[in-house]
């Protein structure tokens, strides 16, 4: 059997109204995922907006298209209860790129989720943000808690898949490359999950 032809799809996790208060450098993300979201259309890549259940329509300059498809979760896995799953596995893709709110709590969940269903996985690094932290507090501030997330992903070792972290402006949409030392990521096999 021949091996599936990568494909990668875009994710843009929780970018809606009622979190943009609660978002560190909105402005800087939604600018930093339009761009990206753009050149993803242009090269024919799917984007998929994922929202959280009651927060409100996606931020200006997010809006999904007309056709594209729109994931509502109610937790912070999106996979968990949604039918992420099986429009990655309608639109045939191997590479998921994950973007979005929060760092720590949605955008983790889903990447780790992502690589455990069996995709391969690019993290924006500058596509990603945390929540503002009032003070006196014992989270790690916004931007360290950013740079700690796209360093652990940089570190994560998952077998036969590629994990990269990547700007949006380092992203071309094509097949990760093996590197010295490490091989190419194995044909993507479907790892069935099965709902508690």
């Amino acid at each position: 059997m021949p091996p599936t032809p990568h494909r990668a799809a875009l994710l843009v996790i929780d970018m809606q109204h009622n979190m943009r208060p609660l978002m560190h450098r909105p402005d800087h993300t939604v600018a930093t995922i339009a761009g990206l979201s753009s050149r993803a259309r242009t090269a024919n890549v799917p984007v998929i907006t994922v929202q959280q259940q009651g927060c409100g329509d996606t931020l200006p300059g997010l809006a999904p298209r007309n056709g594209e498809p729109v994931v509502t979760k109610t937790c912070a896995d999106a996979f968990l209860n949604t039918d992420l799953d099986e429009t990655l596995i309608r639109l045939g893709v191997t590479e998921v790129l994950v973007t979005g709110f929060a760092t720590e709590n949605c955008v983790e969940t889903t990447a780790r989720q992502a690589l455990s269903h069996g995709y391969d996985l690019v993290l924006v690094a500058d596509g990603h943000t945390t929540s503002v932290r009032r003070q006196p507090t014992d989270f790690a501030l916004p931007d360290q808690s950013i740079a700690h997330h796209n360093e652990i992903y940089r570190h994560i070792d998952f077998p036969d898949r590629s994990v990269r972290v990547l700007t949006a402006t380092d992203i071309n949409f094509t097949a990760p490359q093996s590197s010295p030392g490490r091989s190419a990521p194995a044909p993507l096999t479907r790892i069935p999950v099965t709902p508690r």
